[in-house]
């Protein structure tokens, strides 16, 4: 299957941009915005291009957004340009083959809480500008080991960069006091040895979405290290103890079946 790099877009808010991966350009199919972690402070590339490469391979297109985290606090900036990406998807559907019915987020750690933020604020016209609502909404997230509690079990740094050293305007961006119905399907994974975004953030969310009845998925592997991308070799990190690990790989096949059952519930776009 053809796949390359096609593009990059500069964001005209603030410093991101959106790396464009399309396959079979001109084909009407699902795509998936990426978001890497990095706790708000920068991207993380082993969360980048080979995520993307992978959703090639199962057949998506893809696309990284380049989010900004310069100049903390960087409050909803960067929901801001992730909702300009998923709007730039929607207005070059026929251009570049997007299913505009079909567009998920996928997000890692820091990433996830920008990839669920999105999700939980897009109805909101007061909060963006220069799209409409149903431009910038997600059809379905996913969310790997993701930041998501100003809490107890926060990392802490985080929601530093986003809102300031006040604690009561970091909780104005605790992922599970957002959350409502209106909520896309939400797939979710996390590892219970995660020592640096604790594993009750996703049972948090996972919490939220249950009580309002929004379609999720969630899987918890007992054993890996933060930041494990597709915990494939290509994406290790050794020296901080992030190693291949077959069976945490898994999460990609579950979450590519996920999302094309999310994906064929819906119907196809005119």
């Amino acid at each position: 299957m053809d796949q390359r790099k096609m593009m990059k877009l500069d964001c005209p808010l603030g410093n991101a941009s959106l790396d464009c991966f399309l396959i079979e350009p001109g084909v009407s199919r699902g795509s998936v915005v990426i978001c890497p972690g990095g706790g708000y402070d920068f991207c993380s590339l082993r969360e980048a291009d080979p995520v993307a490469h992978a959703f090639n391979r199962a057949g998506y297109h893809a696309f990284v957004l380049w989010y900004d985290c310069e100049e903390p606090p960087l409050g909803l900036e960067p929901a801001r340009q992730l909702a300009w990406a998923v709007t730039e998807l929607r207005r070059n559907a026929d251009q570049w083959g997007v299913n505009p019915r079909k567009i998920a987020v996928c997000g890692f750690s820091a990433g996830a809480h920008l990839a669920g933020t999105l999700g939980a604020l897009w109805q909101n016209d007061d909060l963006f500008t220069g799209s409409k609502a149903e431009e910038r909404r997600p059809d379905a997230l996913i969310l790997s080991y993701p930041v998501v509690t100003a809490g107890k079990y926060a990392n802490r740094q985080s929601f530093v960069n986003l809102a300031g050293a006040d604690a009561a305007s970091q909780q104005n961006f605790s992922l599970e006091t957002m959350v409502t119905e209106q909520m896309p399907p939400t797939f979710i994974w996390h590892t219970m040895d995660d020592d640096e975004v604790p594993v009750q953030n996703a049972l948090l969310l996972s919490r939220a979405l249950m009580a309002v009845n929004v379609p999720q998925e969630l899987h918890l592997f007992q054993n890996g290290v933060h930041g494990l991308s597709l915990a494939t070799a290509d994406t290790s990190d050794l020296a901080n103890g992030r190693v291949p690990d077959g069976h945490v790989a898994k999460w990609f096949t579950l979450a590519s079946e996920w999302l094309t059952a999310v994906f064929s519930s819906r119907k196809q776009a005119r």
